[in-house]
């Protein structure tokens, strides 16, 4: 460091002396407006050979002076001033590297002094050396020792921020080196600033393992920055798309509906596959794999899986290519074999399944409608989901075949003899036979005699005593259920089918048990807003108006509940019974009536007998008391004469009493009571 501060003493003795003469200025500018002279005195330096050059006379003496006018300070002052650069603070310059040592670099950036930066900044540039231009920043251009601040690291930095704004509104290319390892992507030192590598853009594939890439120096686009904190998101994936963006265009450009090309499969999805054509993707749709149906791509192709594929359609705007596999076969419609004709049996397997049949393929990429009349020789509709399988194996029967609309109908039904030929004979009417339940209809059964012969179960000849709002109630699909054969069309290839009909029709003799009129106890097993269904002896079931089962106390009967009702309706032909719960109770109410009024009277009559016979016996008891009372009380009052008078008087009135009580007899029965009271108290 001594060494280095003696070989630079002679530049800032230099550097010193124009500072000086500045300083000394004023006093020149006083001094010439008195029309003096200014002496400077120098002293001698001890230099040696290889000292300063310059005008001044170094070995003249050890002093000289120095005389300078106005002007001439003032041109000084100029041509100094031109020799400088015009540098400003916080801003990126390039210098000149002058002196190089073991620990510092000397550098001119053209300003009054040099500045002194330290190796240690310049690792990136080893091999630095005298005359060499490197750009440096300035951080301040005097300190407080008067010296030139400058700094290669914030240089770095400012250029490399520089370079990534320049990068992302330009599009510029930028190189970085991995650092490290973060979440979701990698760290990225740029020039000396740090930025981040998202995962999702290293590389056009998906990357698991970032690890590789640390340490490794790449090249960039930046996607984002963030001007606050100086942050920036950078991208490898992009340049890798541009690059082939251009080799897109140029596949492109070459393209021709027919082509052949190799590619190679990147990505398999439900709906095909996405495959890379050096450059360019293409996608090969599901149905263009194979001629025959395959529901997963997956179970034919390999991810990474090199093939050759046939351009279908490209769309030059879009950029999108449509590629084809199984074009590169012939179809096989054109080699199916010739045996393969109408009336022939072949084999194959249920590949799809559609409300109207099932298709089944015979060999990949030929395929068979079964239609779903050709299942069964029943009339019985088929549920084409429910009787098929996907990837059931059947023989059918080749009923229509057009090679050249490539269309071909197939029947299993026919590969068996057709049963309704002689239905006739193997059931006729009336007879009786068991059978199975396939469909349950809100009308009726249907039912299954034999593979091929079945027929309908109307709800109504379920039961002759039941009625059911739905077959559900009474039976379910696989039941066994005895039916007898009621009437046969054989054009139509149907079947009237009953099961009550197995017993003899019970209304025969319901006729008698349940006259109108009649009274039976019943349980009330349904109930709505119109009526309700009450269940009789034997099973029968009879309906009952809302209103007609209402209570004595005005509240309708409930389920289970359990009443006495009357017949009010009965219609054999319709196997219909009415009854009232209502019309039963008005029927006892009225006959309750009626036992009193019966009560009443034969208790008027009794009265009246009674009545008759007490006025009998008041009229001789009544007379004789009468005639004895006078008599008494006439003897006691001592007037004799009155007495006779008296009971000449009873005798007349005796008369008189006689023939108003035969008259009384003949009044109505309802005065009878109040009569006999009357009499009683008499």
């Amino acid at each position: 460091m001594e060494e280095n501060k003696e070989t630079q003493e002679t530049p800032q003795e230099e550097q010193v002396t124009p500072q000086a003469e500045e300083q000394e200025t004023p006093q020149a500018e006083e001094q010439v407006q008195e029309e003096t002279t200014v002496e400077a005195e120098v002293e001698e330096p001890v230099v040696e050979d290889k000292g300063a050059h310059d005008d001044f006379d170094w070995q003249g003496g050890a002093k000289q002076k120095l005389s300078y006018t106005e002007k001439e300070i003032k041109d000084y002052l100029k041509d100094y001033e031109a020799t400088l650069n015009a540098v400003e603070e916080n801003a990126l310059v390039t210098a000149k590297v002058t002196y190089v040592t073991d620990a510092d670099i000397v550098l001119d950036i053209g300003s009054k002094s040099d500045g002194l930066v330290s190796r240690s900044e310049f690792r990136d540039t080893p091999d630095l050396k005298e005359g060499d231009q490197i750009e440096i920043y300035v951080e301040t251009l005097e300190d407080e020792r008067g010296q030139l601040v400058l700094s290669r690291r914030k240089a770095k930095l400012l250029r490399a921020w520089e370079d990534i704004k320049d990068s992302f509104a330009n599009g510029t290319v930028i190189k970085g080196t991995v650092v490290s390892k973060t979440k979701g992507g990698l760290i990225v030192d740029c020039g000396g600033l740090e930025t981040f590598l998202p995962g999702s853009q290293i590389d056009i594939k998906p990357i698991i393992d970032y690890d590789q890439y640390v340490g490794k120096t790449m090249e960039f686009k930046v996607v984002k920055i963030n001007e606050q904190i100086k942050n920036a998101v950078v991208s490898h994936k992009a340049l890798i798309e541009s690059d082939l963006a251009v080799q897109r265009e140029q596949i492109i450009a070459g393209l021709e509906k027919g082509q052949v090309l190799e590619g190679i499969v990147k990505n398999i999805t439900d709906f095909g596959a996405f495959l890379d054509l050096g450059g360019v993707d293409g996608l090969l749709y599901i149905t263009d794999i194979s001629w025959g149906r395959i529901d997963d791509p997956r179970k034919v192709l390999e991810l990474n899986q090199k093939i050759n594929v046939v351009v279908l359609d490209f769309d030059e705007n879009k950029k999108r290519i449509s590629l084809g596999l199984k074009q590169l076969q012939p179809h096989p419609w054109e080699v199916l074999a010739e045996d393969v004709q109408e009336g022939s049996t072949v084999k194959g397997r249920i590949v799809n399944i559609e409300d109207y049949g099932a298709f089944l393929e015979i060999q990949p990429g030929v395929e068979g409608l079964i239609h779903v009349s050709e299942v069964t020789w029943s009339n019985q509709p088929i549920n084409a989901r429910e009787f098929f399988k996907l990837d059931q194996e059947l023989e059918a029967k080749v009923v229509t075949i057009d090679r050249e609309e490539r269309k071909m109908s197939l029947s299993i039904k026919q590969l068996s003899k057709d049963p309704w030929s002689e239905i006739t004979e193997k059931y006729p009417i009336d007879s009786r036979h068991k059978s199975i339940v396939k469909n349950l209809t809100p009308y009726g059964v249907f039912v299954e005699l034999e593979e091929g012969i079945g027929g309908m179960i109307h709800i109504s000849d379920l039961s002759w005593t039941k009625r059911y709002s739905h077959p559900s109630e009474f039976t379910k699909v696989g039941d066994e259920i005895e039916v007898v054969i009621l009437e046969i069309d054989s054009e139509s290839r149907k079947l009237s089918l009953g099961h009550k009909q197995i017993e003899e029709n019970p209304w025969d003799t319901f006729e008698n048990v349940f006259p109108i009129g009649s009274y039976h106890s019943g349980t009330v097993i349904r109930k709505d807003d119109r009526g309700a269904i009450v269940q009789l002896q034997y099973g029968l079931e009879a309906f009952s108006p809302i209103k007609h089962i209402k209570k004595e106390d005005g509240v309708l009967a409930e389920v289970d509940e359990e009443l006495t009702v009357k017949v009010i309706e009965f219609n054999r032909d319709d196997k219909r019974i009415m009854v009232s719960h209502l019309r039963y109770l008005e029927d006892i109410s009225r006959e309750a009536d009626e036992q009193v009024k019966a009560e009443r009277r034969a208790e008027r009559a009794e009265t009246s007998k009674a009545i008759k016979k007490t006025n009998s016996n008041i009229e001789k008891s009544t007379l004789g008391d009468l005639e004895i009372f006078d008599q008494l009380k006439d003897q006691i009052s001592g007037n004799e004469d009155k007495a006779e008078a008296k009971a000449e008087k009873k005798t007349a009135k005796k008369t008189t009493t006689k023939k108003s009580t035969k008259k009384a007899e003949p009044k109505a029965e309802d005065q009878a009571d109040e009569k006999a009271e009357e009499k009683t108290e008499e």
